[in-house]
């Protein structure tokens, strides 16, 4: 003969084996609360500087790694460089002017090309895909070249 269950008995058993603080409960992955920051540090918003140009970057929130890392709450640096974002779910391109894939995990890079007078940098943290990271984890920088 088989064991019969009653189907109280069951209940109390799926409770037991689902309440908070169980192994079944461990398993789950955790969510991410922290906020995901992106700052360029330089070049300075309305600042004037020369040729070649520095862009230094720091971000709070997620760890900046190699694209090769396909790991939840890493990313890598994208530069959009005077050009324009482009859509938020689509994967950023790659051999495009004006956009810089910062793919080795690198935190600082040289714009030694920029002519003389105004640009614009938007810093943007993309996944292991080159998706921007939502929601979009960006910051712009305005700034003249003299």
């Amino acid at each position: 003969m088989g064991t019969w269950i009653s189907a109280s008995a069951l209940a109390l058993c799926a409770a037991a084996v689902l309440a908070p603080g169980t192994e079944a409960q461990a398993k789950k992955p955790a969510k991410v609360t922290k906020p995901v920051k992106v700052k360029i540090t330089s070049p300075l918003d309305g600042a004037t500087v020369t040729a070649p140009v520095k862009v230094t970057l720091a971000a709070t929130g997620v760890q900046i790694v190699p694209a090769t890392v396909e790991r939840p709450g890493t990313g890598h640096y994208h530069l959009y460089v005077d050009h324009d974002l482009t859509l938020i779910g689509d994967t950023i391109p790659k051999g495009t002017p004006g956009i810089i894939h910062l793919g080795r995990g690198q935190t600082e890079f040289v714009l030694d090309s920029l002519n003389p007078g105004p640009h614009r940098i938007i810093a943007v943290v993309g996944d292991w895909r080159h998706i921007p990271l939502k929601p979009l984890v960006a910051d712009t920088v305005r700034f003249t070249v003299k």
